[in-house]
Parts: structure tokens; sequence; C-alpha cells
């Protein structure tokens, strides 16, 4: 069975292992080499089995440690054009680089990425699927569009952006220009909206949520997961009995099975 690995997950470093560990593809390498390496030896996952490496977008908590990555082990990177344009320019990739545009096979895994709202150049979530199994990743975007409710609606397990708490981002200490960059509709997914979206994913069959992507300074993993399961209960869903709801950790993962 496939599993999901949030294996870095915060404002400064996202990674992601999804597949098993005998094979599978890496969601960004936002962390350093090393820290992958790590992670993946942590979970017993040899790097042999990473197939590919999909980037949703080109910020730097996605991509620190992809250079290095790819002139290490020499694996295949995907992205849609925007990004790959950037990674090229910024001469980022030292392996292959494949433009993606539609579904993409990995071994036994179909890897279909999806368009979000975000601040960046091609930004994307992905749809992953093996055999009857279905997962997602959904980070990075400012606002719940229908082309990523047909991305991600319906899969099993979905890794999805809760990175601030309204009410801590209003009365922080960050610049007034950027509460309006992380809260627009090209920035980040609050509590809240991120609380209403799962409740839509529930919905439509999904029973595992992993909140990923936590800012450091306007948010906590306990005002995530108590703002969100607050929309789920009151919406009639109970933990427990027909999902269940964590938070990634910034620097370690609990996988989920899909």
């Amino acid at each position: 069975m496939p599993r999901l690995y949030p294996l870095y997950s915060s404002s400064k470093g996202n990674c992601s292992y999804i597949g098993t560990r005998s094979g599978g593809i890496l969601i960004d390498c936002g962390v350093s080499c090393r820290k992958v390496q790590q992670a993946l030896a942590a979970n017993e996952i040899p790097v042999s089995a990473v197939r590919g490496i999909f980037i949703t977008h080109e910020h730097s908590d996605h991509i620190k440690g992809l250079k290095m990555f790819t002139k290490t082990y020499n694996i295949p990177v995907y992205a849609q054009s925007g990004t790959l344009d950037f990674l090229y320019d910024k001469e980022q990739i030292m392996s292959r680089a494949v433009e993606i545009s539609g579904g993409t096979e990995i071994g036994d895994m179909l890897v279909e990425p999806f368009d979000t709202m975000h601040d960046a150049a091609s930004p994307c979530g992905y749809r992953i699927t093996s055999g009857d199994s279905v997962c997602a990743v959904c980070t990075d975007l400012g606002t719940v569009t229908d082309r990523v409710r047909k991305g991600v609606c319906g899969a099993s397990a979905v890794l999805l952006e809760a990175n601030y708490d309204e009410d801590m981002l209003k009365n922080g200490p960050y610049p007034y220009e950027l509460k309006q960059r992380i809260s627009c509709d090209i920035g980040h997914l609050s509590n809240r909206q991120s609380g209403e979206f799962a409740s839509e994913l529930l919905d439509s069959g999904t029973q595992s949520i992993v909140l990923a992507h936590l800012s450091e300074n306007n948010n906590t993993p306990e005002a995530a997961w108590s703002a969100v399961e607050g929309i789920l209960r009151r919406d009639g869903h109970e933990h427990g009995r027909d999902h269940m709801l964590t938070v990634a950790a910034p620097d370690g993962c609990r996988y989920v099975s899909f």
C-alpha cells in the first residue's frame, strides 16, 4: 500500500515522499540534500527508490536542496513550463528535466498536476494515483478554485495547507504589505479556509487530511488542528469515525497510507 510521507513541512522548507519503500516520488525539495537523505533513511526508504522529483513552484522553501540533490543522484525533475524556465535560468537542475502539462506515469503511479493560485510562475498541486489509491498534495494557494477541487476531491489522503491563523497574522509584527500578500487570493490558505475546504473533501470521500505548510510566526499546530476540526464538527464530521486529521511536523513525519 502506498504512503504519503510529509518529510518536511513549514514556511522554511517542504519535501514529501509518496510511494512505497521500493519506489516513489518526491514532491518538492525545499531542504538541503543531506536533510532529504536523513529523512528518507529515517523512514527506511533508500534514495534509489526516488524515481522523480515533482516541483510545485519555484519559491526557495520548495527548491532549496534541488540543485545538490539532482547533482548527487541524477534524478529527473518534473514541473510545469514556467517553473522549469525559472529553474533553468537559475541553474537549479543538474539532471534531466521534463515539462509536464498532463498526467505522467512513474512506475505504477500516475501523477497529474492541477493549477493553483499563488504568486509564482506556474504553480500547481499534484494528484497521485496508484491502482485504486489516490492522494493529493495541495499547498501554497490563496483560494480554492474549481481546478483545485477537480484535482483534489475524491482523494483518500490529502496534504492540505493551513498556513496561518487570521488573528495571529492580523495582530502580528509583519508589515501591512506582507500581511496582504499572505492573505490575498494568490497567497496562502488560512486555517478557516483550510477547514471549509477540508469539509468539502470529506464529503467527496477523503478519509485522511494532513495539515501542512504552517507558518512559524502566524500559526501553531494546536490552532490549526482546532480551527479545522471545529469546522468539520460543525458540518457533522466526527474525528476517528469518518476521518483522521493530523498536522505535519516541520522536520519530521507520520506517514499516511492511502
